[in-house]
């Protein structure tokens, strides 16, 4: 029987998958796992760049939503704080007009990670524009514009226990 040794990015995921991450980490295939199943990395690296995929993003499923204002990628940003990315808003009055601005910010470690790591953390982000909590409508909304987000979530969990590692 694998003893279960604590993994703290997936520790709230069931016991089974829990164990079969352990295996793949006492085995040192966890790696090897991840670079098979995603070769290769994502080529939006500056800030800019990261501006026009998130407004792609929003432009093709939440058109109607807040304008996007700021988009950056922050080295200050880390797993630890249970933050992968951000997405901060506000509202003000102009005129007769209620005006909402969305900032998002992204972890610079995912300048590193697969396309499909990327995409998670973004829809992630946007669907906080709609839902501001994670409630069964925001990750309906995730699922929409990612349908195999809830995939994606637990390989880019387990590639932060897997970066931990080296």
């Amino acid at each position: 029987m694998t003893t279960l040794t604590p993994l703290k990015y997936i520790a709230h995921y069931p016991e089974q998958i829990q164990a079969q991450a352990t295996i793949l980490i006492n085995n040192g295939r966890l790696g090897d796992y991840l670079k098979k199943k995603y070769p290769i990395k994502h080529q939006v690296q500056s800030d800019k760049a990261l501006y026009q995929y998130i407004n792609e993003i929003r432009n093709q499923y939440m058109r109607k939503s807040g304008s996007l204002s700021r988009v950056s990628y922050n080295s200050k940003l880390t797993a630890l704080q249970h933050a992968l990315g951000i997405h901060t808003y506000q509202s003000r009055v102009q005129g007769n007009k209620l005006k909402s601005h969305n900032n998002i910010t992204v972890a610079s470690l995912f300048k590193e990670a697969p396309p499909e790591f990327l995409r998670m953390i973004v829809v992630h982000e946007l669907s906080h524009f709609r839902e501001k909590e994670h409630n069964k409508a925001f990750y309906q909304l995730c699922c929409h514009m990612e349908p195999d987000y809830h995939q994606f979530e637990l390989d880019t969990r387990l590639w932060l226990e897997w970066r931990e590692l080296r």
